[in-house]
């Protein structure tokens, strides 16, 4: 892992895979509670990349992985970490890249691609029309502050809501700092987002049984030209179906760049 230091003083973490390429870096943006190598270098996406013949940047955003981890909301919200994002691509002086992120790094990317014509191509993941409707993840789903209280009680046998308890049970199995992690849900991104804006060729890729990405096709039309495939899944499986590695791979590497098709 490197690491950089971010506007705030925060220390950002990253890896870098470097190899021949004449096109541009592909970087990963993972999930809330994950980090770059659960979300990207277990279920092999980063070696399918790699394989593919791309050059791969992952960065675990702040408050998760080898990141800084401060425990104070105003450190945390994802128009901060598209700002971490950029920082990055600053560092590594890239004049392209190609970006793709998921569930909360959806929307970290999402924020970037808006704003930073550097963005060759966009895909996401595990997000669906209620980036579009309220500017960030569906918190009709995944409510902030359930989701805060679910990561800092100290009886998580007690949590009735069930998809704060499987986040909750996730950030113990990765053994993720808790009071961190509430900070960012007391932070998530609830504004709307100019997505008409976005110019980049753009994929949506949503697991069928995922309630956190219902609807893509809504989120679709937001996004000038954006194309969406369905995968079989859920939120925290879809990244292991071979479908979603294969689309992904493909969809970055189809050349020349047209919108793609829907």
């Amino acid at each position: 892992m490197q690491t950089f230091t971010a506007s705030d003083g925060t220390a950002i973490a990253y890896r870098l895979w470097e190899r021949s390429s004449d096109l541009p870096l592909v970087v990963l943006h993972h999930g809330f509670i994950s980090d770059a190598h659960v979300n990207w270098v277990g279920p092999g996406i980063v070696d399918a990349l790699l394989t593919s013949g791309r050059r791969v940047a992952a960065i675990d955003a702040r408050g998760h992985g080898a990141s800084d981890k401060p425990h104070d909301p105003e450190s945390y919200g994802e128009a901060r970490m598209a700002d971490d994002l950029a920082q990055l691509i600053d560092i590594l002086d890239e004049p392209t890249v190609d970006l793709v992120g998921y569930s909360t790094g959806a929307v970290v990317s999402l924020i970037l691609a808006t704003r930073d014509p550097r963005v060759r191509r966009l895909a996401i993941g595990g997000v669906g029309a209620a980036v579009a409707e309220f500017g960030g993840v569906d918190t009709r789903v995944l409510h902030g502050p359930t989701l805060a209280e679910a990561l800092t009680t100290a009886e998580p046998e007690r949590i009735t809501d069930y998809v704060a308890a499987a986040f909750r049970t996730f950030a113990d199995a990765i053994d993720g700092d808790r009071k961190a992690l509430a900070a960012q849900a007391m932070a998530m991104h609830d504004s709307p987002l100019p997505l008409g804006s976005i110019t980049a060729p753009a994929l949506i890729l949503a697991g069928a049984e995922d309630k956190l990405a219902a609807h893509p096709d809504v989120l679709a039309k937001a996004i000038p030209g954006a194309a969406v495939r369905l995968i079989d899944g859920d939120h925290l499986g879809i990244l292991r179906e071979p479908a979603f590695v294969s689309t992904l791979t493909e969809f970055l590497n189809r050349s020349p760049a047209p919108h793609p098709v829907g």
